[in-house]
């Protein structure tokens, strides 16, 4: 180790660190034809290129010296693409640089700034950061770059997917010409290598690992799975591998929180991880699985960038990668130094071609299976309670007086048996798994049989409406003597039988063969227990828990969803009555005569028959005697010539028709014979002087 570098700072570090030996893409940047030049680096994620970037700019950093000297303006700058990254980063510098008295600053978002304005006042020697932040401090001229020896830009094609094109040209462009720059990429697209053109002076290219294979410590499968059960087999894989921290990559946010809640009902430890929490709910989600508080972590791609996770073993892909570089920076997350990984692609039969162009672009040469099976699942949980831990302990005093008071009381078989059943309430129920291909073939031979049970369609024409053949239910039927319980959630509260099957499982402590039907109703629940299993389900229903706060109960009177046949009311015979009749109740009698009511009396003009009536009062247009015509007019009684004067002066004086004579009563002013208003025309005048 000591041959390879020549810091003896550096050197210690890695010793203690228990570094035998430098990954390929240290070997290759500490190579004699690299010294000194600019660097674009393709490697995996995980290879260990923090350490290989930090050894290889130690050189313009240290010189010849062993120890920096009081800290100043920066003389190295390393940007990556998110926070966890960044303080990831951080860690790794500070202790390959702590025996060299390095003093080394974040920048990076969600912290607070004017923190980091007065830790770069104090000076540093290496400033690690996201791209916004450092611009942030570059434009309000808090961090000195003038003695600046060294950028790297680490993960710079993740930098450009999440959208720092220009933050990542405005530090190049800031920095002086004089640096050294160091790129590195877990892929090398176009756009990547032109920015390298334009800012790195005659680069030199180092590829290790490439895009033409995937990465040497990660087992890459493909699960062939049916449609719709996804949820199951991610269920069983999690199950079947037991890594100590699993990662499960979706696509979308709603459905990060769908399996976040399928996984947590089914038992599992989880956290979630996506571009809806805030920096101090991903904080928290994050220590929990490095605290061991969690175990399985739901993410989309954005929100999984640049976290490294201890003892990550697992990475399953719920969802099929969009392109080669997102399933690479997926499966890069785990098989990290030296350590193996598993790389899980769940298939479903409509994206079977896809899933096979996107393994043969990235150079994966991946083995092709069936999800796990619940019997092997099985038989690995008895291995592996076997070889437990907990048989490995030393015995205590204490154990050995508790176990000599069991022998005393029990036999060595029921022990024994109320062990694996503890053993086993801690693991989650594995699921039924419908292999993709008898699915199929299922499917066809029912098809088949169905279309032969048919008749002809001759023969029964004349046999009156078809019988429509009912779905068969998707639980099975229980026996006369089932139990039957009601939990405390509805479909108010979005419940549903296939989350509440495996909750009622885990409460009850039985296997989901002995649950019958399932009702759910508006606020509770109804469900039917085998008989065999309803005694077991009382003693082993445990009080709610805190993430469900489901109440359990049983049901004595039977469902209330479908009551009895016995215990329906009779239905209540109808009296036979007469026939209604059509007409209306009050038009069945005639209307009796009441005592205020008053005989008609015949008007004078009713005595005169009418056929004897004038001609003059028969007629419309004349006028009768006595009376006036309905036609007549009070202007047409008398002549023209006779009119009152003046009678067509009454009309108002219309401006238009000048040729009218005024009224008389028109000439008079309009205020005559009163006093004037106070807001008259002089008044007016007056005002506005």
């Amino acid at each position: 180790m000591t041959s390879l570098t020549t810091s003896p700072p550096l050197a210690r570090a890695l010793a203690e660190r228990n570094f035998d030996s430098l990954t390929p893409v240290q070997t290759a940047v500490l190579a004699n034809d690299a010294a000194g030049r600019d660097l674009l680096v393709s490697a995996q994620t995980g290879s260990g290129k923090t350490v290989a970037y930090g050894l290889a700019i130690s050189a313009e950093l240290l010189g010849d010296a062993e120890r920096f000297e009081r800290a100043g303006a920066p003389l190295a700058l390393i940007v990556a693409p998110t926070r966890e990254l960044a303080l990831q980063v951080h860690r790794e510098l500070a202790w390959l640089y702590q025996y060299a008295d390095a003093r080394v600053v974040s920048c990076v978002g969600g912290m607070d700034p004017r923190r980091e304005q007065r830790e770069l006042a104090a000076g540093a020697h290496i400033v690690v950061g996201t791209p916004g932040r450092l611009c942030d401090h570059l434009r309000r001229n808090r961090l000195d770059i003038s003695e600046l020896k060294a950028v790297v830009l680490d993960e710079a094609d993740e930098m450009l997917d999440l959208g720092f094109r220009e933050d990542m040209e405005f530090i190049l462009e800031t920095t002086p010409e004089t640096r050294r720059t160091l790129l590195f990429s877990a892929t090398l697209p176009r756009v990547i290598i032109a920015l390298a053109k334009e800012y790195q002076q005659e680069a030199f290219r180092i590829e290790v690992g490439g895009d033409e294979g995937g990465h040497a410590d990660i087992d890459y499968r493909a699960i062939r799975i049916a449609p719709g059960d996804v949820d199951h087999a991610v269920v069983n894989t999690l199950r079947f591998f037991e890594s100590p921290s699993a990662l499960v990559f979706c696509n979308t946010r709603e459905a990060v929180r769908h399996l976040q809640a399928t996984l947590s009902e089914r038992g599992f430890s989880v956290v979630a991880l996506s571009g809806e929490l805030t920096q101090n709910e991903r904080t928290h989600a994050l220590q929990a699985l490095r605290d061991g508080r969690a175990r399985v972590c739901v993410a989309t791609d954005v929100a999984a960038r640049g976290i490294d996770l201890p003892n990550l073993d697992l990475v399953i892909h719920a969802d099929i990668p969009n392109d080669p570089e997102v399933m690479q920076h997926r499966s890069g997350r785990t098989g990290r130094a030296g350590r193996k990984g598993v790389s899980v692609l769940l298939v479903p039969p409509a994206r079977k071609r896809r899933a096979e162009v996107l393994l043969n672009l990235a150079g994966i040469d991946a083995i092709w299976g069936t999800a796990p099976q619940a019997d092997e699942i099985r038989k690995l949980d008895q291995e592996r309670m076997l070889k437990d831990a907990l048989f490995a302990e030393e015995t205590t005093p204490e154990d050995l007086m508790l176990a000599q008071a069991l022998l005393a009381e029990r036999s060595a078989e029921d022990i024994a048996a109320a062990l694996a059943r503890l053993y086993r309430s801690r693991l989650p129920s594995p699921e039924d798994i419908i292999d993709p291909g008898e699915h199929r073939s299922r499917g066809r031979e029912d098809r088949g049989r169905e279309s032969d049970s048919r008749a002809p369609r001759g023969d029964d024409r004349n046999a009156g409406p078809r019988s429509k053949s009912k779905k068969p239910s998707a639980r099975h039927v229980m026996g006369e003597n089932s139990v039957w319980f009601r939990a405390s959630i509805g479909s108010r509260k979005n419940a549903e039988a296939r989350w509440l099957l495996p909750m009622i499982c885990r409460r009850g402590g039985i296997d989901k063969t002995d649950i019958g039907a399932i009702r759910v109703m508006d606020t509770t629940t109804e469900f039917e227990i085998s008989a065999r299993a309803a005694d077991k389900f009382v003693g082993n229903l445990r009080r709610p828990d805190k993430e469900d706060n489901i109440r359990i109960e049983p049901l004595p009177e039977g469902p209330q969803g479908e009551p009895a046949a016995e215990k329906r009311p009779p239905a209540r015979e109808r009296e036979e009555r007469a026939p209604r009749p059509h007409g209306k109740p009050w038009q069945d009698k005639p209307r009796e005569a009441k005592p205020w009511d008053k005989p008609r009396e015949d008007k004078p003009h009713d005595e005169k028959p009418r056929d004897e009536k004038s001609r003059d009062e028969k007629s419309w247009g004349n006028k009768p005697p006595g009376g006036k015509s309905r036609d007549s007019k009070p202007y047409e009684d008398k002549p023209r010539s006779e009119k009152a004067p003046g009678f067509d002066k009454e009309r108002r004086y219309d401006k238009k028709r000048p040729f009218r004579e005024k009224p008389a009563y028109a000439a008079k002013p309009k205020h005559a014979g009163a006093a004037k208003p106070a807001f008259g025309k002089k008044k007016k005048k007056k005002f506005r002087d």
